[in-house]
């Protein structure tokens, strides 16, 4: 008589063993975290909060402030000094993407590959050392009436030159020029190391393919940098937006508001009009068109890349 063996009973419930709940995991995770949701909800988020409840009051700086609606949003937007501020902001950003950024990118692909390209760049970064405030020193010692600009010009035969921080808006474009020497370096120096991490097969496929010079960086590199140069452009808006120390050692946003930018326009309605409320209104105008530009931007370069 042969015994067969019973087959093996599938285990039940009761025979696995009992899976720890990831809950407490999930819990420690949070309290970890929140100290620091703590900090910034301290120092940002609710410094926000307040300067929007300033917005919507009239207050200078003393006593308690007086609710009063938009009328600071209203008094703000027909204010001929705003519309001004609000122009030359946008001067700002559209000569900071041209001429930083694209200067960078230009020294970065021109120096890259070179013996030597450290060098070649050197003089380029050490600009971005200097504060903006001695940025604003020197360059005002450059383009000051009678200053080393004008001294240059009457050996060269020009005895009537331009009034370069005095007339508008040719002030705003100098002191673009200012930034851009200070920023063109490090922009450099990012999108060289945007140009290292490409790799280099299809760099040499497209070479043997006969793809040079302009070709070759505008159908490989210029592609290949699209993540960096999302990156460089968002943070040039962003500094572009709140533009104000070069500006204020040059010119403290004149002759009047002529030179001015929302930044400068927030300052002097806060702390030297003491106005609170008109300066808190500029300063939400400014935070919300920065974080409106800055999102949409990189929404768009995203999808743009999950396309692609």
């Amino acid at each position: 008589m042969t015994v067969t063996a019973a087959p093996p009973r599938p285990p039940t419930s009761t025979d696995r063993p009992a899976r720890r709940s990831r809950a407490p995991y999930r819990w420690s995770a949070r309290g970890f975290a929140l100290p620091a949701v703590l900090v910034v909800a301290l120092l940002l988020y609710l410094p926000f909060v307040w300067t929007s409840f300033l917005s919507l009051t009239e207050y200078n700086g003393l006593g308690d402030p007086e609710l009063v609606g938009l009328a600071k949003y209203q008094e703000m937007f027909t204010d001929a000094g705003f519309l001004n501020s609000l122009r030359n902001t946008l001067f700002w950003v559209a000569g900071t993407l041209v001429l930083p950024v694209g200067l960078g990118l230009f020294i970065a692909v021109l120096a890259y590959g070179l013996k030597g390209s450290f060098w070649y760049r050197l003089p380029f970064l050490l600009p971005y050392a200097v504060s903006g405030v001695a940025v604003g020193v020197i360059w005002t010692f450059v383009l000051q009436t009678g200053g080393a600009l004008d001294e240059a010009l009457a050996l060269l035969g020009v005895t009537d030159p331009p009034r370069w921080l005095l007339d508008a808006p040719l002030n705003t474009f100098v002191m673009i020029g200012a930034a851009t020497w200070q920023g063109a370096g490090v922009n450099a120096l990012l999108f060289t190391i945007g140009l290292q991490s490409i790799p280099k097969e299809p760099m040499e496929a497209a070479r043997v393919d006969g793809a040079w010079g302009w070709t070759l960086f505008r159908t490989m590199t210029w592609p290949m940098l699209t993540p960096l140069t999302t990156v460089v452009v968002g943070l040039a808006i962003v500094g572009s937006l709140k533009q104000f120390d070069i500006i204020w050692a040059m010119t403290k946003g004149g002759p009047g508001v002529s030179s001015e930018t929302l930044a400068l326009t927030m300052y002097k309605d806060t702390f030297v009009a003491n106005d609170y409320g008109l300066g808190a209104a500029v300063a939400v105008f400014l935070t919300v068109i920065t974080v409106a530009a800055s999102v949409l931007y990189l929404r768009r370069q995203l999808s743009g890349a999950r396309e692609s």
